[in-house]
């Protein structure tokens, strides 16, 4: 089969990979149809994050049609899913209390084992989804990104008022819909770039709200440390920052303000399979509206220049580049 290799910071190569072997109980090969390039990934491509270590085929944003089952899995045979690509142990104290995305041995398609950005993956039947027929694969592959912005507004202490979402990329606008549609009653996003701005407008953004020190909640869905500082500026004393993005590893904050100011930072970390079901939820019944104008999948052999691309160019106009194989 067909894979995109990272080889190491920003290099990457299409190359022939051995299939993956015969499923076993409880597990699927996907032909992937939809998966999207990942912010995180983007990182991963620049050498800053330490969890990916190459040769590694990425791809954790997917969906795509089952074409081989395992024993326990038939009933999958065939069938479009979606994927949720993180699992836990399940039998640690972390899994047990529900915490599957702290789990120490947990395991992320596109991290820890080989991902979607090839002709097949190998996956468990337990994290698939069934498509409607109606749903495409694209909206099934944005499931994995809406779940972070559930899972980040699920963090929050209840009762916020005002909310700012920094940030209007990916994570941001589907944090933003997860914020909107949890009932939060005010979201107002801070986003430099123009079309970013505009388009969390027509998703429910309000107009204002970003004024220091008024703020109950800010989701930092950057992580830079100008945005992890700007969101201790705009909460009010006793508010909370929840900090989802991760550009950026190293960030100097002033603590004697937290301190003073009884702010609660809160890191929040990918989703877990009641946040992934949220989101299967919202998306396939059309609660969540993230765009008409999905960008059409690409193929395989782009990939390179794509991430090449999102890495060093300025935001770019797409909410979501889609890549997948034809097989």
């Amino acid at each position: 089969m067909r894979a995109i290799v990272w080889q190491g910071p920003n290099e990457m190569t299409v190359e022939e990979q051995p299939n993956p072997p015969d499923p076993g109980p409880g597990e699927l090969i996907l032909q992937p149809e939809a998966v999207g390039i990942c912010g995180s990934e983007i990182e991963g491509y620049l050498g800053h994050m330490g969890n990916r270590t190459p040769p590694l085929v990425m791809g954790h944003e997917f969906a795509g049609t089952v074409i081989a089952t395992g024993e326990g899995a038939q009933d999958l045979q065939g069938a479009r899913v979606a994927v949720n690509p993180l699992s836990g142990c399940d039998e640690c104290k972390l899994c047990r209390a529900g915490h599957t995305n702290l789990c120490l041995d947990r395991i992320l398609v596109g991290v820890h084992v080989p991902g979607a950005f090839a002709d097949f993956v190998k996956v468990r039947a337990a994290d698939a989804r069934r498509l409607p027929d109606d749903v495409s694969m694209r909206v099934g592959a944005l499931m994995e990104p809406l779940a972070n912005g559930v899972h980040a507004v699920r963090l929050a202490p209840p009762g916020a008022e005002r909310t700012v979402v920094i940030g209007a990329g990916t994570i941001g606008l589907v944090t933003l819909q997860a914020a909107l549609l949890d009932g939060l009653p005010h979201v107002a996003t801070v986003e430099r770039d123009e079309t970013r701005r505009a388009r969390a407008m027509t998703l429910g953004a309000h107009a204002d709200g970003a004024e220091p020190g008024e703020a109950d909640l800010v989701i930092d869905a950057v992580g830079a440390e100008a945005t992890r500082q700007l969101g201790l500026t705009l909460l009010r004393p006793g508010g909370t920052l929840v900090c989802i993005g991760l550009a950026s590893d190293d960030t100097t904050l002033g603590f004697h303000g937290v301190i003073r100011s009884q702010h609660r930072i809160q890191g929040s970390y990918a989703y877990t399979m009641p946040d992934f079901d949220q989101a299967y939820d919202w998306l396939t019944s059309g609660a969540a509206n993230l765009g008409d104008d999905l960008e059409p999948v690409r193929p395989l052999e782009d990939g390179p220049e794509q991430f090449a691309r999102l890495a060093n160019g300025p935001p770019p106009p797409e909410f979501k580049v889609f890549l997948a194989g034809t097989a």
